[in-house]
């Protein structure tokens, strides 16, 4: 493959609201641990948005895209049957910036397995597979970390008779970013994998680079937050954190504390803020989860867009008991209308806690008012550089924890997938009204897709780089 060969891109240009298509060099193997993949489609997601209206400021021209899945064509010299099983990282002082020790840890299989023509989704980072955070599960954090999609990494959102992207790490490791699709790369136990992917579509796949994941993984954060656990197991703050002691557990010696709550103290309330492709994937997710455990509840699910929360509604009507329960109320609404109804459902005390999948101040204000003392705010979007709409003492004078910060989409697909498998009727079909995915569409449209997403005209968009 020559590098003068060149394929369509969808290009963001500074400051603001300047997505081109053009022509642009083929990428190239770099470094060792690359590995060039040719693009059969690519998502336009909510998060690209930010960079789009000039919110995040990114002063270099640039492919987008971070979700994208495609075929392997090129793989660096360490892939293979004899690649490296172990890396060797630095630890480095923070203080002194010298180098202090030297850890060895295994490197993920997908080095050796990973082959030629495999299919593969790109989670929307890339992870090594090999660190600290990534051993813990932190892959969002890879020391190595680069995010698809920024003048650091091109994205996916690529074409041309030739349409490829390039896996560069700089010698991060990207072969723990790939996920294979193929048997035992996702799912457990005895699932047949291959054959549950022999039923599910690229477009349906292409889900678990970011958007499934993030919605997974804020329903996880929000439910599993310590102060959530009073409602999830019926036990009062602090010894919900703990087993009960087996000597009081008699109801003569038991203390306050070990007393059990009422059924209106284990009503969870909660709400999300956006309803936009991650926010219906998180309210899905959030959905799926009480049902499990057969928790009741009560979720408001807010937005300003009427179009968006009318769509809400019917997926919701489609998802059946296995998919909410049978004891829960979901209700979807505007953001003063959202007010009196958590007013009205709790006399006044708020959410347990409130997912924000936004990424922007309003939303954090609307969270705010919204959540009890001694709630949790959950926030999974992309927040520009600005700073909080609420100060310190705000608060501390509510008792509120703030959970911020990037999925870790590497980690969270096996669960992913599984919610991808289970929820096909929302998640297989495009252009229904009960479908997540609205369009799929020719790169070449990638300029009016970015108009009218960002207008809130249309939800989610794919990008097939061979229409």
């Amino acid at each position: 493959m020559s590098s003068t060969e060149t394929m369509l891109a969808a290009r963001w240009h500074p400051p603001s609201f300047d997505i081109r298509v053009e022509s642009v060099p083929i990428p190239q193997i770099q470094d060792p641990d690359d590995a060039i993949v040719k693009v059969t489609l690519a998502g336009l997601c909510g998060s690209d948005l930010h960079v789009y209206r000039g919110e995040i400021a990114v002063p270099k021209i640039h492919i987008s895209g971070h979700e994208f899945i495609g075929e392997i064509i090129q793989l660096g010299s360490n892939y293979g049957p004899n690649a490296p099983s172990t890396e060797t990282s630095s630890q480095t002082s923070t203080e002194t910036s010298t180098e202090t020790s030297t850890e060895t840890s295994p490197r993920p299989a997908l080095y050796s397995t990973l082959k030629l023509a495999d299919k593969v989704v790109a989670p929307f980072s890339v992870s090594c597979g090999a660190c600290a955070p990534c051993r813990t599960g932190y892959t969002s954090r890879c020391l190595s970390s680069l995010l698809f999609g920024s003048p650091r990494l091109d994205g996916g959102q690529a074409h041309d008779a030739a349409s490829w992207v390039g896996v560069h790490t700089g010698g991060g490791g990207g072969g723990g970013n790939d996920v294979e699709v193929g048997e035992g790369e996702v799912g457990e136990g005895e699932v047949d994998v291959g054959k549950l992917l022999r039923g599910i579509n690229d477009s349906s796949l292409l889900l678990l680079s970011d958007i499934l994941p993030t919605g997974v993984f804020g329903a996880k954060q929000l439910l599993g937050h310590p102060k959530m656990q009073p409602a999830l197991t019926g036990i009062a703050w602090p010894a919900c954190l703990s087993p009960p002691s087996t000597s009081l557990t008699n109801t003569q010696t038991a203390t306050p504390a070990l007393t059990p709550l009422t059924p209106s103290d284990r009503l969870i309330t909660l709400a999300l803020i956006g309803l936009g492709p991650v926010g219906v994937c998180a309210s899905i997710a959030l959905l799926d989860e009480l049902a499990r455990r057969g928790l009741p509840y009560k979720i408001v699910a807010i937005d300003l867009n009427e179009g968006r929360r009318e769509k809400m509604r019917r997926i919701y009507e489609v998802i059946g008991a296995d998919g909410k329960g049978g004891d829960g109320e979901f209700v979807v609404a505007g953001p003063e209308e959202a007010k009196e109804v958590v007013r009205r459902w709790t006399a006044g005390v708020g959410c347990n806690a409130v997912l924000e999948v936004v990424g922007h101040n309003s939303a954090l204000t609307t969270a705010y008012e919204l959540v009890r003392a001694f709630g949790v705010i959950t926030s999974v979007g992309v927040h520009a550089p600005k700073s909080l709409p609420f100060t310190g003492q705000q608060l501390y004078d509510k008792n509120i924890s703030l959970d911020f910060g990037r999925c870790p989409a590497r980690a969270m697909i096996p669960d992913a997938f599984r919610l991808l498998v289970k929820r096909q009727d929302v998640f297989g079909g495009v252009g229904t009204e009960t479908s997540l995915i609205d369009r799929v569409t020719g790169i070449g449209e990638a300029t009016e897709m970015y108009r009218a997403f960002e207008k809130g005209q249309i939800g989610k968009v794919l990008f097939d780089p061979w229409k």
